[in-house]
C-alpha cells in the first residue's frame, strides 16, 4: 500500500509539472484606450501648433513620439491576442496530461513490474559463490543424470567429489572424463591420483598404469613421476623411488608448488624420515584381507601416523596426510580436531599453518 500511495504522489508531481504552464494565462492585450489616449494626443498637437502654442519643430517632434507610443500599442494588441486555436490546443494537451501519461505509466508497470508477486526468500537470491556446496554438486549431478555424456561436466564434479572425500565417485568422473574428452598426461595423472586415495594410499595395479600413460604422454608429467616413485618405494624398491625423486627436484623450476612434498618423500628413502604410508609388507598384506580388515589396517595405520605426529609437531605433510585420512575414514571431527592441533603445533610457521588452512577449505571442515 505505502507503494502505490508513493507511485500516486509521483504521478500527480508529474501532472501538475505539465499543467502548469499550459495553465498560465497570457498577459492581457492592451486596452483599446491606450490607442485613443495616443490618437487624442496626435489631435491635441496639431490643435496647439495652429493655435501658435508650439513651434513647427517641437510639434513634429512630439507627433514622432506619440506615433511610436501608437504603433507600438497597436502591435501589442495584435501579437498578444491568442490565437484561434490555442485554447483548443490546452485543453487537448491538459487532457494528454490528466489521463494518458498516468495510464501509459501503469501499463508500463503492468508488463514490467510484478506488485502482486511476494519478496523472493534470501536464498533464492543469494550469489552463487553463497550458495552451499551440496546444492551445486546437486545440481551438477542432475545435468550428468540428463547428460550423461557430457565430459566437462564429469571433469568439473571430479576434484570436487575428491575434496568432499568421495573417492569412489571421483574414480567415476575422473574415467568418464578420460573417455569422453579423451587421454592427456592431466587426465591420465588425475584418474592414477582419485584410483591412489580411494585405496587409501597404495599405488595399485590401475593407479600405476594410469601414471605410466601420463608419463608416456609427457616425459614431464610432476604427478606421475612423482607416483611412480611412490609405487616403487611400497614395492621395496627405495633406491629407484630416490633416484626418480632426485632427478624431478633437479629439473624442477624454482617456484614448483610440489617441492617440499618431493624433498620430503627423498628424506624417507634416504632413512631421515619415517615412511607415512604403506610398506611394501603392508600392501602385500592388505591384499590378502577382506574389506573390513582391510579398513581396520587402514585405521590402525592412521592412528600410528597421530601417534608418531604427537612427537614430529612440525611434519607438515604428516598433518595434512592425518586430515585427509580422517575424512576418507568419514570421521570428520576426528579430521577437524586433526587440524586444530596442527594449527597449534605449526602457529610459528605461516606457510605451514596455511596450508593447513587451506586444507580445511577444500574439505569443507570450516564451523
Amino acid at each position: 500500500m505505502a507503494l502505490w500511495f508513493l507511485l500516486a504522489l509521483m504521478t500527480a508531481a508529474a501532472v501538475f509539472a505539465i499543467l502548469w504552464p499550459l495553465g498560465r494565462r497570457e498577459r492581457p492585450a492592451a486596452a483599446g484606450s491606450d490607442l485613443a489616449v495616443y490618437r487624442d494626443q496626435l489631435a491635441e498637437i496639431t490643435r496647439d501648433q495652429a493655435a501658435g502654442l508650439i513651434a513647427e519643430p517641437e510639434a513634429q517632434a512630439a507627433r514622432v513620439e506619440v506615433s511610436r507610443r501608437l504603433l507600438a500599442a497597436a502591435d501589442a494588441d495584435t501579437t498578444l491576442e491568442p490565437a484561434p486555436g490555442a485554447a483548443r490546443r490546452r485543453r487537448l494537451a491538459a487532457l494528454v496530461a490528466l489521463v494518458l501519461v498516468p495510464a501509459f505509466a501503469v501499463a508500463i508497470y503492468a508488463a514490467l513490474g510484478s506488485p502482486g508477486i511476494p519478496d523472493h526468500p534470501l536464498s533464492a537470491r543469494a550469489l552463487p559463490q553463497q550458495r552451499s556446496l551440496a546444492g551445486l554438486v546437486a545440481e551438477v549431478e542432475a545435468h550428468l543424470g540428463r547428460n550423461p555424456e557430457d565430459g566437462r561436466g564429469w571433469e568439473v564434479i571430479a576434484p570436487v567429489y575428491f575434496r568432499l572425500g568421495r573417492l569412489d565417485d571421483a574414480v567415476k568422473a575422473r574415467r568418464n572424463a578420460l573417455r569422453l574428452l579423451g587421454a592427456t598426461a592431466a587426465r591420465e595423472g588425475d584418474l592414477g591420483e582419485a584410483l591412489v586415495a580411494a585405496a587409501n594410499g597404495v599405488v595399485t595395479a590401475d593407479a600405476k598404469a594410469a601414471f605410466e600413460r601420463a608419463r608416456a604422454l609427457d616425459a614431464n608429467d610432476a604427478k606421475a613421476r612423482f607416483y611412480l616413485g611412490v609405487a616403487a618405494e611400497q614395492d621395496g624398491r627405495q633406491q629407484e623411488a630416490a633416484d626418480i625423486w632426485r632427478d624431478m627436484l633437479a629439473t624442477a623450476p624454482a617456484d614448483a608448488p610440489w617441492i617440499e612434498t618431493v624433498r620430503a618423500a627423498l628424506a624417507r628413502v634416504d632413512g631421515t624420515a619415517p615412511p607415512p604410508g604403506p610398506s611394501a609388507d603392508d600392501v602385500a598384506a592388505a591384499s590378502q584381507l577382506s574389506p573390513d580388515q582391510r579398513a581396520e589396517m587402514v585405521r590402525g595405520m592412521v592412528a600410528r601416523l597421530a601417534e608418531r605426529l604427537q612427537r614430529e609437531t612440525s611434519d607438515i605433510e604428516g598433518w595434512l596426510r592425518l586430515v585427509r585420512a580422517y575424512v576418507v575414514l568419514g570421521d570428520r571431527e576426528k579430521a577437524r580436531a586433526a587440524a586444530d592441533s596442527a594449527r597449534k603445533a605449526l602457529a610459528g610457521e605461516q606457510d605451514k599453518a596455511r596450508r593447513i588452512d587451506d586444507l580445511v577449505k577444500e574439505l569443507g571442515l570450516e564451523g
